[in-house]
């Protein structure tokens, strides 16, 4: 069997309008309102389960403020440095990584960014009272909008999928949704991944997407 590449390297670029809202429609309205500058809010610390879309909604914004010709840093469990002055919108995912001395370049990061008006975003695993960081930063993060980002249900997840086939250009049968929920792994950037594949491996050998294609996949990212 050729290799059926398991990536995240084809996966689509993360936009606010291909974010499954779900239970989070105030969060991506606040997101929205901070980057037309239709409010004030500068500062933003998101938290929630692996998979549950922080990183989708950081890089989204990330792209839109590149969109709109702000210059932009995207950083996932480091802090970027930033000589030559500050970006108009800093985002720094899985801040629970951060080492002692990452930890302390955050906390002047923060300080910077709300002394230049710039936005700043940040996310992690659990809510700033039960971060293991330093309790400075800690509050730091708690001073600006928190928001917990809720996993979608099945339901949900089965409307992202056949919303992202669609992107894709093809219709996605429902036995193949209900695969996916039942044995695959149940958090949506892997269920993603895993059609992608199934698309890329349908392309291949010219057939149209199906469970027993889609076990392939499957079995070939277990090994």
């Amino acid at each position: 069997m050729s290799q059926l590449l398991l990536d995240i390297s084809h996966k689509s670029v993360c936009t606010l309008d291909n974010f499954v809202a779900g239970h989070n429609p105030e969060l991506l309205s606040a997101l929205s309102h901070a980057l037309s500058g239709s409010s004030n809010e500068r500062n933003f610390y998101l938290w929630g389960e692996h998979g549950s879309g922080k990183s989708h909604l950081l890089q989204a914004c990330v792209h839109a403020a590149k969109q709109a010709k702000r210059n932009t840093v995207y950083a996932c469990g480091s802090v970027p440095r930033m000589e030559d002055g500050l970006a108009d919108v800093v985002a720094v995912d899985d801040v629970e990584q951060l080492d002692d001395a990452a930890q302390v370049a955050l906390f002047d990061l923060y300080n910077r960014m709300r002394d230049s008006g710039g936005m700043l975003l940040v996310s992690g695993m659990e809510s700033p009272l039960n971060l293991k960081l330093r309790d400075d930063l800690r509050t730091r993060l708690g001073w600006g909008l928190v928001y917990q980002v809720h996993s979608l249900s099945d339901e949900e997840k089965a409307q992202a999928l056949a919303q992202h086939a669609m992107q894709k250009g093809f219709i996605l049968p429902p036995e193949i949704t209900q695969y996916l929920l039942r044995h695959g792994r149940r958090d949506l950037p892997s269920l993603m991944v895993a059609l992608d594949a199934l698309d890329r491996h349908s392309l291949r050998l010219h057939r149209a997407p199906s469970v027993p294609l889609l076990k392939e996949v499957l079995q070939h990212e277990l090994k």
